[in-house]
């Protein structure tokens, strides 16, 4: 229940949304309004964001809601995975991000790759699509889906990008400090039971 407050204001706003898409009353409108502002007030009070900020980045959106999408790749070398240094918070984490409009889930985590470590990849397996919400995660406004995707180095060099200043493969017992938000390391030990049992079954939530 510690973030509680969290799934209430996430889940009006998600009504409000769907409600303002769809409703086409004057009262029902206005109704849906005043929820998505509730929504709003619950993360000022409980953040220190003013309100102005979290309206753009909370309740700002159009359409009906749906959980946003976020791709990492999965990469081994000589028995250890590859991880890069996030220059927002100085941790390390499998390369990727979201996912780009026009893009495939695949060629998402192949350019988010190559640009955070230089590693031209071959995408290989599906190895699990979780819900953010379900693993230990900080928390946040918006509800994740995560996709982990096994791939193969067929070129380039170690090279950092424009979001990383590091590159390295790790050992599973020798774990850096990981970027919590991107993923977490009981998921990165998960991943190492793909490499040691190739055919486990895919994951889901």
């Amino acid at each position: 229940m510690k973030h509680q407050w969290l799934e209430w204001a996430k889940r009006i706003q998600a009504l409000s949304q769907a409600g303002l898409t769809f409703s086409k009353d004057m009262y029902d409108i206005e109704r849906y309004e005043e929820l998505r502002t509730i929504s709003v007030e619950i993360m000022s009070a409980y953040t220190e964001l003013e309100m102005s900020k979290i309206k753009d980045l909370f309740a700002n959106e159009k359409g009906y809601q749906t959980p946003k999408v976020d791709v990492r790749g999965v990469v081994f070398k000589n028995q250890q995975i590859l991880l890069v240094k996030e220059n927002i918070d100085d941790k390390w984490a499998l390369p990727g991000g979201f996912c780009d409009i026009e893009l495939s889930p695949s060629e998402n985590v192949v350019k988010e790759i190559k640009e955070e470590s230089g590693y031209d990849v071959l995408p290989i397996r599906l190895l699990a699509v979780l819900d953010k919400n379900k693993h230990p995660h900080p928390p946040e406004p918006y509800h994740y889906y995560k996709i982990f995707i096994l791939c193969e180095i067929v070129g380039g060099e170690a090279t950092t990008g424009i979001e990383t200043n590091k590159i390295q493969f790790f050992s599973e017992h020798n774990l850096p400090q990981l970027s919590t938000n991107r993923n977490t390391e009981c998921q990165i030990k998960t991943l190492f039971e793909f490499l040691r049992t190739p055919e486990k079954e895919t994951l889901f939530d």
